[in-house]
C-alpha cells in the first residue's frame, strides 16, 4: 500500500509499505477514506520530536471504513463495514487514567513506556504515527491503517455527515474545546487565543460556543486573521503591536479573563533578544522548545485568570515567568487532548450547526502528494491553514 513516511529532517516521501495486520485480538483495520496534515506532525518533520525512524508512517487524524476486526471484538462494539473516526491517543478503556477520562495519560497503550518515562517522568498513551517515545504505532496517512484497542477508541459514524464534518474529531476539533473548557469560562468573559491555526480556530469557536463575550486572536499570517475575523474575532497582528499592550487596552488595562496558548513548542514571536537567546539554546540542545507564547499568555493574563495550553511542549523551556504565575493567583491548566471524552459530545455539536470544522479547510490533495501538502502547510504557502489528504 501507499504511505506517507518520515525520511529524515524536513523529508517525507510517499512510499510502498506492507498492509497492516490484526497482531491482536482487539485490533481492526481501517480503510482510510480521509486524512489530515496536523501542525504537531511539522514537530515531527522539523526534528524536535525525538525517536523518529526513517520510514515511519506519519499522521494521527484519519477515518475511514472497518475492513477486518480482531477476535475479541463483539458485533455490539464494532463490525466489518462501520464507518469510524479514530481519536489520536490509544486508550485501553480501563485503567485509573481511563476510567477518569484522562485518556492520553493512559497507564497500558504505549509499549514504550519507559521511554517516555525517563522524559515526562511518568508514561504517556500511545499515539499513532508519533515517534517510538509514544509505541511507534504506524499512523494514518496511509491506505490502510491497523487500529489497536479499536473496540475502546474508534467512534461509529451512523449519520450521513461528510468526512470532512467528522474528521477533526480525531484531534483537532476536541483539543480545541479542551482548550476552551479548561478555561472554565464564564458570561462576559474575554478569551485571548495565541495561534490561529487550524486548532486556534477551533478554541476560538468553542470558547464562543461555551459564552466567551470577545475571542481575540493572535497571529502573524493574514489570512488565519482574516478567517477569525471572518468568524466575528477580533484580532491582533504581533509583527504589527506589542500583544500585552494591546490587550490591555481591549480589556480596559486588566488583561483578558482567560488565556490559551495554540502554539506549543515552535513558537516565533516574542522580544528579538529572547527569540535569538531561545534558538541558541535549542541550537546546543540546552532547551528544547520556545515558549514566547506561553510566556506572553502568563504575563498578558489578568490576576486570577487561567492560561490554558494546548500547543504541543516536547521538553525543556528556560525563562518561565514562574513569578508572575504564582504571585498573580494564576491557574494553568495543559494537557494532550482526552479526545475520547469529547468525540460524541461534539458529534452533537457538529449535527446541530453550532460548529462547522469545514470552515478551516483550505486544501484538498490526494494522498500520492502528501509531499506537496506538507510543503503548502511547514510553509504557508498558498494561504495554506489545513490540508485534507484522500488515499
Amino acid at each position: 500500500m501507499k504511505a506517507n513516511c518520515w525520511t529524515g529532517r524536513n523529508s517525507v516521501e510517499v512510499q510502498d509499505v506492507p498492509e497492516p495486520s490484526i497482531l491482536n485480538s482487539r485490533d481492526a483495520i481501517v480503510k482510510i477514506t480521509s486524512t489530515a496534515i496536523c501542525g504537531s506532525d511539522l514537530h515531527l518533520v522539523d526534528g524536535y520530536v525525538p525517536t523518529m525512524e526513517k520510514g515511519d508512517i506519519l499522521g494521527h487524524e484519519f477515518m475511514g471504513e472497518v475492513v477486518e476486526v480482531g477476535p475479541g471484538i463483539s458485533d455490539d462494539k464494532l463490525r466489518v463495514g462501520d464507518r469510524v473516526v479514530v481519536p489520536f491517543p490509544i486508550a485501553c478503556g480501563a485503567c485509573g487514567a481511563c476510567r477518569a477520562e484522562l485518556y492520553s495519560c493512559c497507564e497500558n497503550s504505549n509499549p514504550n513506556a519507559g521511554i517516555s518515562e525517563k522524559l515526562f517522568g511518568h508514561p504517556t498513551a500511545g499515539i499513532y504515527g508519533y515517534s517510538h517515545l509514544t509505541g511507534g504505532f504506524a499512523g494514518g496517512q496511509a491506505e490502510y491503517a491497523r487500529v489497536v484497542l479499536a473496540d475502546a477508541n474508534a467512534l461509529k459514524i451512523e449519520s450521513d455527515l461528510s468526512d470532512e464534518q467528522v474528521l477533526f474529531l480525531s484531534d483537532i476539533l476536541p483539543t480545541g474545546y479542551m482548550g476552551a473548557e479548561m478555561c472554565d469560562i464564564q458570561e462576559g468573559d474575554v478569551v485571548a487565543v495565541w495561534g490561529a491555526g487550524p486548532v486556534g480556530q477551533f478554541a476560538m469557536d468553542s470558547a464562543r460556543v461555551l459564552g466567551a463575550e470577545k475571542v481575540i486572536a493572535i497571529d502573524k499570517e493574514n489570512y488565519r486573521l482574516d478567517m477569525a475575523a471572518a468568524q466575528g474575532y477580533t484580532t491582533i497582528d504581533f509583527e504589527d503591536v506589542d500583544v500585552r499592550s494591546a490587550l490591555l487596552k481591549l480589556t480596559g488595562g486588566r488583561g483578558p479573563d482567560k488565556c490559551i496558548d495554540a502554539v506549543g513548542l515552535e513558537a516565533t514571536h516574542g522580544a528579538s533578544h529572547v527569540h535569538l537567546y531561545d534558538r541558541a539554546k535549542q541550537a546546543v540542545r540546552s532547551e528544547t522548545d520556545r515558549p514566547h507564547a506561553l510566556r506572553q499568555a502568563i504575563l498578558s493574563c489578568r490576576s486570577g485568570g487561567v492560561v490554558s495550553v494546548i500547543g504541543v511542549y516536547g521538553g525543556l523551556i528556560d525563562k518561565f515567568p514562574a513569578g508572575a504565575w504564582m504571585n498573580r493567583s494564576l491557574t494553568l491548566r495543559t494537557g494532550q487532548c482526552h479526545v475520547q471524552k469529547y468525540m460524541k459530545p461534539l458529534l452533537g455539536l457538529i449535527e446541530q450547526g453550532k460548529i462547522d470544522p469545514t470552515r478551516v479547510i483550505t486544501h484538498r490533495l490526494p494522498l500520492s502528494e502528501a509531499v506537496t501538502g506538507y510543503d503548502l502547510f511547514k510553509n504557508k504557502k498558498d494561504r495554506c491553514e489545513k490540508v485534507v489528504l484522500t488515499p
